[in-house]
């Protein structure tokens, strides 16, 4: 369809200040990266639990969710992974948009894929949150048969075997759960966010 046919109302709708005024939050997403198996899932079950007891508003945008849904189109090529985290990154930028704190769980193995995150959400609204274990911790956690699936080749272009996970060099916030007790990690966690989006 030509574009001079579309016409959003975006400036017609209620202004986003409203909508946190009535939510009694800001809006932001909360980008956690790191391997399969690293604990990003776990944190963001956890952490929208706490966030709710402290009546805050948020959802969770998890990469397998998402894989089954709105992008189960798309396989697992650079160009692939590229488009699944476009579109991610369109929905996480509109329900920040609506004052809503989104909560997003995708390995997001390349600094340029963050880095298209961070260009298409904006600066103000995106917090990088590194989710750290290393190959072989996630390797012998293997929660989803993974990496077992991987090592017999029954999985092509495995994040951190075949295809390269770069760590991210300044993220917002690293959360180690090679080291650290699964609920001292989600504390962190739900204190950082919970500082940045009274603030």
């Amino acid at each position: 369809m030509p574009s001079e046919n579309i016409h959003p109302v975006t400036k017609r709708l209620l202004a986003r200040t409203e909508k946190e005024n009535l939510l009694g939050h800001k809006g932001a997403v909360f980008w956690m990266c790191g391997l399969s198996g690293s604990g990003k899932s776990t944190l963001a079950v956890e952490l929208e639990r706490k966030l709710a007891g402290g009546s805050i508003h948020s959802i969770v945008l998890d990469g397998d969710n998402l894989r089954s849904t709105l992008n189960k189109d798309l396989g697992f090529s650079e160009e692939d992974r590229e488009e699944n985290l476009r579109r991610v990154s369109e929905v996480a930028k509109l329900l920040a948009g609506n004052g809503l704190v989104v909560i997003v769980s995708f390995i997001t193995p390349l600094e340029k894929f963050r880095e298209q995150a961070r260009n298409l959400i904006g600066d103000e609204d995106y917090f990088e949150v590194f989710v750290k274990a290393s190959f072989e911790t996630c390797r012998q956690r293997d929660v989803k048969g993974l990496y077992a699936k991987a090592s017999e080749g029954e999985i092509e272009d495995f994040t951190g075997k075949d295809s390269a996970f770069e760590e991210p060099v300044s993220p917002w916030l690293c959360i180690d759960t090679e080291t650290e007790d699964p609920g001292k990690s989600s504390d962190v966690l739900f204190r950082a966010i919970a500082n940045e989006i009274r603030a």
